[in-house]
């Protein structure tokens, strides 16, 4: 059974339909990566996912729960995505090590030396343990992707998404994160990852959606699609 099964998956914005039918499945322990244009649903998708937004229409399944149905725990669900977000999304007012414990305590209610030692434990992981007291303004963008990673990683999540990991980032920090997530996709982590950075696709994915226009344009393997020289919407994107 997959963990995670997407149905008929639709999301609009009064006349404007942003996904329009998505549906794929996202194996225990694999990497998928969704790819495609700018402006093609590739965000809004993974804010479906874990009901950050509302979709208009569709099924998740998530862990064999269909967590569209109304009245899900929408808390109960988001507290086994873990979700690293485009921009990191650290609160610039903690620390380090306040940030990686703060879901610790208040979604799970875990006493504070329990949420520190799990804390230390994934930052150690992310080789951020030395930062614990530091905050996040005086931090690189590498290390605050870092922490961002451990924050995740400490919920004990059923799988994670990456929103754009490299997009904020310079060439040098980019191939350390391109390290550092394949580092946690080897740890066989799930992962569902939205990138249009190909040396990240390359690396993790064992498989690629591709989204064009809201819709599931392919599915395929990372090198097959590269080979689509003929395919003027895929060339376009890879080429262009």
């Amino acid at each position: 059974m997959a963990l995670l099964e997407v149905r008929d998956l639709v999301k609009s914005y009064g006349d404007r339909t942003v996904l329009d039918g998505v549906s794929f499945t996202l194996a225990e322990g694999e990497a998928k990566v969704i790819m495609g244009p700018s402006g093609c649903g590739k965000s809004t998708l993974l804010r479906c996912l874990n009901r950050l937004i509302d979709p208009t229409s569709g099924t998740i399944l998530f862990d064999g729960e269909d967590v569209t149905r109304p009245g899900v725990d929408v808390r109960a669900l988001r507290s086994r995505i873990g979700f690293v977000f485009q921009n990191f999304a650290l609160y610039r007012h903690l620390s380090v090590l306040d940030n990686v414990t703060l879901a610790l305590r208040r979604l799970k209610h875990m006493p504070r030396a329990e949420a520190e030692e799990r804390a230390l434990h994934e930052l150690d992981r992310m080789e951020m343990a030395e930062k614990r007291d530091a905050f996040p303004a005086a931090l690189s963008g590498g290390q605050s992707q870092r922490v961002a990673i451990a924050r995740a990683l400490a919920m004990d999540p059923k799988v994670l998404f990456f929103d754009e990991p490299t997009s904020a980032l310079d060439p040098i920090m980019v191939r350390e994160v391109v390290t550092l997530i394949n580092r946690v996709y080897l740890d066989n982590v799930t992962i569902l990852c939205v990138t249009h950075d190909l040396s990240l696709a390359k690396y993790i994915s064992d498989r690629v959606v591709f989204l064009d226009q809201g819709k599931v344009y392919a599915e395929d393997l990372i090198e097959n699609l590269l080979d689509r020289k003929g395919d003027p919407v895929i060339a376009e994107f890879f080429e262009g």
